[in-house]
């Protein structure tokens, strides 16, 4: 077997915060993974941002302790959907930039584990059929905005970043970007198999969601149900994807 058959495959999803994956592409990502993909989470944020909006305790411990309880909600999701890391690289939630050190530590993820595929958050706001106030955080459009730097050309570029030659991380080039919710949407993923993995992912994040989540099953459902009738799929996560070079 040639070294080019024996390589594993491998993707790397990168998003602002904890559960952003598990909401926008986690059925997709238990499908790749039972189809034998290697998959690393990085979550940008510490997340934590994500105590109650009306909380008067904001301090150092406070936040502490809910990036704490957060992240082990995603490690936790992280294991339902049969991903094989997840990698925070703690900037403070909800003050992430698009900065050259971010877009430097995504390079950094994609060389190390050889990315061929890529999901990232929409770097642009969607305004039909509606504005979505919380799709467009500013945190998710500084990963976007970041990692769609990193992909090109940072990291099929050994003259970007070459303090990472001396890492022993090598150029590396991605061959499919796939964006959740763009402004234009070209390609869909059937998760009629793996709605109910993406749900049970969904329940770990207790912290956001709390312990009952009917409503919120019910929506991912419709969600699901309405993206997949356009691609005549039953339930459906839906990208822009691209292949670099194309």
């Amino acid at each position: 077997m040639s070294t080019a058959q024996s390589a594993p495959r491998t993707a790397l999803v990168v998003v602002a915060h904890p559960d952003d994956a598990d909401f926008s592409c986690g059925g997709t990502l238990a499908a790749w993974a039972a189809e034998g993909w290697e998959i690393t989470l990085v979550v940008c944020t510490d997340g934590s941002g994500g105590g109650p909006d009306d909380a008067t305790d904001v301090g150092p411990a406070a936040r502490r302790q809910i990036s704490e309880i957060r992240k082990a909600e995603q490690r936790a999701a992280a294991q339902i959907l049969g991903l094989k890391e997840v990698v925070f690289l703690d900037y403070p939630d909800g003050m992430l930039q698009p900065t050259l050190e971010l877009r430097r530590d995504i390079v950094r993820q994609i060389r190390r584990i050889r990315a061929q595929r890529v999901i990232c958050q929409s770097p642009d706001r969607v305004w039909a059929p509606q504005y979505s106030i919380p799709r467009f955080h500013p945190d998710h459009l500084a990963a976007a905005n970041a990692t769609l730097a990193a992909v090109y050309p940072a990291a099929q570029n050994g003259w970007d970043f070459p303090e990472l030659l001396a890492e022993g991380y090598p150029p590396s080039k991605v061959r499919e970007i796939y964006i959740s919710g763009a402004p234009v949407l070209n390609y869909a993923v059937d998760i009629s198999a793996t709605i109910e993995q993406k749900l049970a992912a969904l329940r770990c994040h207790v912290s956001q969601l709390g312990t009952d989540q009917t409503e919120i099953a019910v929506m991912v459902r419709r969600w699901a149900a309405e993206r997949g009738q356009e691609f005549g799929l039953e339930l459906a996560e839906v990208f822009h994807r691209v292949v670099n070079g194309e």
